[in-house]
């Protein structure tokens, strides 16, 4: 009996490796058979999709992508709302409501809500799950329901090579200069310089650069070092797996 168990409890093991390595490889071929791009953009019609870019599949709630244009090699991850327009059929007029830069980022399950324009510059990253809206609840009306009011619209705007943490929620009307850091959690709203860091809720300035004084408050961490050239991305990852071998 003991010898039946064991065999029994074997093949049921095996039987198990093979149906999970099934599932992984078919879950794997559906994400890239659902990956929208510009070769393949299935249902999907931008107004602009540009080469190299990538939706990843599952995608989350997309309409009114004709008002939408995505630069080059962007990389839009899994469930990632991308909307124009405060419902789909709408005519929103000739020009873009939602736009992105090349190479703009953005993490899992973000939502980049624009009913009014919304821009964000080239090489902008969103960590997951970052909020972008151009339009807000009112509570004008005290006895009438938030939620049945009207909102309010104000375009959005974001410069190039910003760092937008995870959970950082922006408002509308906000505008965001070159290279701003937007930490984890913070709500942005107004006008941020470049080159600052902002944080809180609502979000402040903590940091900010200028070429006479550098970083005020002064980093507390030392610059990274940079790849010297010619090093290749294999010899990095070799070096990684040594540093680990000796830890």
């Amino acid at each position: 009996m003991p010898k039946n168990r064991n065999t029994f409890s074997s093949l049921a093991a095996w039987r198990r490796r093979v149906l999970s390595r099934a599932v992984q490889g078919g879950w794997r071929w559906v994400q890239q058979t659902g990956a929208v791009t510009a070769e393949h953009p299935g249902r999907l019609r931008f107004r602009r999709l540009g080469p190299g870019t990538r939706l990843a599949f599952p995608q989350g709630t997309v309409f009114g992508e004709e008002w939408i244009e995505l630069g080059d090699h962007c990389i839009i991850a899994e469930q990632v709302t991308l909307t124009a327009g405060m419902l789909p059929g709408l005519d929103l007029g000739p020009d873009a409501v939602l736009s992105l830069g090349d190479g703009v980022v953005l993490g899992r399950g973000s939502h980049v809500v624009a009913d009014a324009a919304v821009t964000i510059g080239s090489d902008t990253f969103c960590g997951p799950y970052v909020y972008i809206t151009s339009t807000n609840h009112s509570y004008d009306d005290p006895d009438e329901p938030v939620g049945r009011q009207w909102p309010r619209s104000a375009p959005v705007e974001i410069g190039p090579g910003c760092w937008l943490g995870t959970g950082a929620v922006i408002l509308p009307g906000a505008r965001l200069g070159r290279n701003v850091v937007v930490a984890a959690g913070a709500v942005v709203r107004g006008e941020v310089p470049d080159h600052a860091v902002v944080a809180g809720a609502p979000a402040r300035v903590v940091r900010r650069w200028d070429a006479v004084s550098g970083w005020q408050p002064p980093l507390r961490t030392p610059a990274p070092v940079p790849v010297p050239e010619g090093v290749t991305p294999r010899q990095l990852a070799a070096l990684a797996e040594l540093d680990l071998e000796e830890a």
